[in-house]
């Protein structure tokens, strides 16, 4: 069927929409792929649904390539289910909750372990069941505190979960693998740059974890690659090398100095070097120093905040995504100024790590803080910092942290050169759960001996309607989009741009004969609009083809457009062959 422009529901607009900050926002709401309904919320319009509904049917062939099974969850979801896992309360201000009319606690759901847990339970029973893969593509909900950049980061998207369930840690590797290639599958289908990056696994809990990202400037996520091998990873999930230990004997005594007004890392430095302190015979640098960082943590479902130690080497900041990472499911925010006048050893900007031990707060260290290291640090007492505290010796930290910012040209893990730094948006994300889930619920299943054991599970998810917008980030010029031919509204866009009727009878045949031959076709037959204007709305769309009937056409030759590409002029009688023929390529 032959969609028309002067009757498809659709007005595109020359002005960039007030609250649009990216350009897959801008675009896709000037094109009239999408509307804005409420903030994070937005309606699907005729040419956006097509798009969405395409690269739903990629996710779905590949998934059933694999031997997943489709199936379809509520998206209001009870509570029971939430509260077996803790999620009810983990999930904190980000879960939509309600209640029906008799007061039962309701959701919004926003991804569906539990719902695919407790159903594999209602259903299997014996190992002979298994494997079993299942999968939904669905709206999800979470109530994000700052929704932006249009479909990239809303209240409401579409996702497609799914789950591997196995009876042996072997068959979860294999399912986990089977998810890895067809998700490289998809993306590859769908023309999209990517990156694989080791990540964290987050609230959702589980073992092996890898993200998908998509190559953008605009991407929220930073995540890095080694130099010289295959590494990546997303930076919350970068393990820092650790410094290699230093023998304590021989080391000199700490000692404290008056430094005046050194209440920052560079007055600090300045201090030291004014006072002729030196390390190894050179001067101090901020990599001397020791940062200690006093922080709150909050485990789920918990009143009370518990006091931490951060401590780092002082010409590194911290990092809140890393810092957030390394603490989850628990909160953790900075110590306020309230949190400091409760606790009179908190001497702020003379904080150490002898004091906050002493007084039963646990203290964390970067992995470079390691025994036989040697700092400059607070000394706990208003304008006085210590030379020559060492790990190990004069404080023991409680463990390690994740917490430290990552620079391009750090080291990268297994000799494998330096850090580069890019950033991404992501599309998918993959985990080995384990038994977190199935043990939740009590799944017992009979194995092949008559005993009962319990399944381990993988959970796998792509953002369906962010892929949308992230082949918008990448495929885009200053006039417009320009989609893949996979995923296309329409394949080809006829436009008239010749007033003489003969032209557009010409293009009814032509837009006819393309449709006969199993083309999409989108055929702009507005009569009173100009060529201009047609022609700069075919770029706003973005088909990967456009045939246009122009001033040409009165000598026998329409034009081929491929867009972002080159022109050919062609034969009118040959058009539709032509057509075809690229479609196919």
């Amino acid at each position: 069927m032959i969609t028309r422009l002067s009757s498809l529901f659709l007005r595109t607009l020359r002005e960039d929409p007030a609250d649009a900050e990216v350009p897959s926002h801008k675009l896709l709401v000037r094109a009239g792929y999408i509307r804005r309904a409420a903030p994070g919320v937005y309606t699907w319009l005729p040419l956006g649904l097509r798009t969405l509904r395409k690269i739903e049917g990629v996710v779905r062939e590949e998934m059933n390539a694999i031997g997943a099974q489709e199936l379809l969850f509520p998206a209001l979801l009870p509570r029971d289910p939430y509260e077996q896992t803790n999620r009810w309360t983990e999930y904190g201000d980000s879960l939509f909750r309600l209640k029906d009319r008799k007061g039962a606690d309701m959701l919004l759901g926003p991804t569906h372990e539990e719902m695919f847990t407790a159903q594999v339970k209602d259903l299997y029973s014996s190992y002979k069941d298994f494997p079993v893969t299942l999968y939904q593509i669905q709206t999800k909900y979470r109530d994000e505190e700052r929704p932006r950049a249009g479909i990239l980061r809303g209240r409401e998207f579409v996702m497609k979960d799914s789950y591997s369930f196995d009876m042996t840690d072997e068959g979860l590797d294999a399912s986990y693998a089977a998810h890895r290639q067809a998700y490289q599958a998809i993306f590859d289908r769908l023309g999209v740059e990517y990156a694989i990056c080791k990540a964290t696994s987050g609230a959702m809990g589980g073992s092996a974890s890898e993200e998908f990202l998509a190559v953008s400037p605009n991407g929220e996520d930073t995540f890095v690659r080694a130099t010289e091998g295959d590494y990546a990873a997303n930076v919350e999930a970068v393990v820092t090398q650790p410094a290699v230990e230093r023998p304590i004997e021989g080391q000199p005594e700490a000692v404290v100095h008056d430094t005046p007004q050194a209440e920052t890392i560079e007055a600090l430095v300045e201090w030291a070097n004014t006072a002729g302190i030196e390390v190894e015979g050179r001067a101090v640098t901020a990599a001397d120093t020791l940062k200690c960082l006093v922080v709150k943590v909050r485990t789920p479902g918990s009143d009370e905040w518990e006091l931490t130690g951060i401590v780092l080497p002082g010409d590194r900041e911290v990092d809140e995504k890393r810092l957030e990472a390394a603490f989850e499911p628990a909160e953790v925010v900075m110590a306020s100024e309230e949190d400091f006048a409760k606790n009179p050893f908190l001497v702020k900007g003379y904080v150490g790590p002898k004091s906050l031990i002493a007084n039963g707060v646990k203290v964390l260290a970067d992995p470079r803080v390691v025994s036989g290291t040697s700092w400059i640090t607070g000394a706990d007492e208003n304008q006085k910092h210590v030379v020559g505290m060492v790990a190990g010796r004069d404080f023991v930290v409680d463990g390690f942290v994740e917490a430290a910012e990552i620079r391009e040209g750090d080291p990268a893990p297994e000799g494998q050169g330096v850090l580069t730094l890019a950033r991404g948006i992501e599309i998918g994300h993959i985990f080995q759960l384990g038994r977190k889930y199935t043990e939740a619920f009590d799944v017992q299943i009979l194995d092949e001996n008559g005993k009962r054991a319990i399944p381990t599970m993988g959970s796998y998810g792509i953002g369906v309607s962010r892929l949308m917008a992230v082949l918008a980030e990448q495929r885009h010029d200053e006039k417009g989009l320009n989609w893949p031919m996979e995923v296309a509204p329409f394949q080809v866009h006829v436009v008239v741009a010749n007033k003489d009727a003969a032209a557009l009878t010409a293009g009814e045949d032509i837009a006819a004969k393309l449709d006969a031959a199993g083309v999409e076709v989108l055929f702009d037959d507005r009569a009173k609009v100009s060529p201009g204007v047609k022609f700069k709305d075919a770029e706003l769309l973005g088909m990967p083809l456009t045939v246009v009937l122009g001033r040409s056409f009165a000598d026998g030759i329409v034009e081929l457009r491929v867009r972002g590409g080159e022109t050919t002029e062609v034969a009118a009688e040959a058009i539709v062959s032509t057509v075809y023929d690229a479609i196919k390529a």
